[in-house]
């Protein structure tokens, strides 16, 4: 199965920094994806941040010159370095993966089980 572990959240105050990691293990075939999504209480998991294999990226519009998403194919991580951070940031982070765990399944959405990143004003 495939696992998704992410790690980096905490607190921070506003005009700060934070670099959050996943870990994608398991059986995995091939990724096409990951990225980061994040959901605060009341409201829908938005997109933040993927990175396909090749190395296309796509940012919400709010976080765009701020964050910065990369990974390291090899050993299947995914890493969104966030700078500049805002109270508006506060949110759980999901670590998002898209990938096939064997070569003859479609690919299938992954989650991890979300990192806390608090922002102080």
């Amino acid at each position: 199965q495939v696992q998704l572990v992410e790690s980096g959240g905490g607190l921070v105050q506003a005009g700060g920094s934070l670099r959050l990691s996943c870990a994608a293990s398991g059986i995995i075939f091939s990724i096409n994806a990951m990225g980061w999504y994040r959901q605060v209480p009341g409201n829908q998991r938005d997109l933040v941040a993927t990175i396909t294999s090749g190395g296309s990226t796509n940012y919400a519009d709010s976080v765009k010159g701020r964050f910065t998403i990369s990974r390291d194919n090899a050993k299947n991580m995914v890493y969104l370095q966030m700078n500049s951070l805002k109270p508006e940031d506060t949110a759980v982070y999901y670590c998002y993966c898209n990938a096939k765990k064997v070569i003859v399944t479609r690919a299938s959405d992954y989650w991890g089980q979300g990192t806390q990143v608090t922002v102080s004003s």
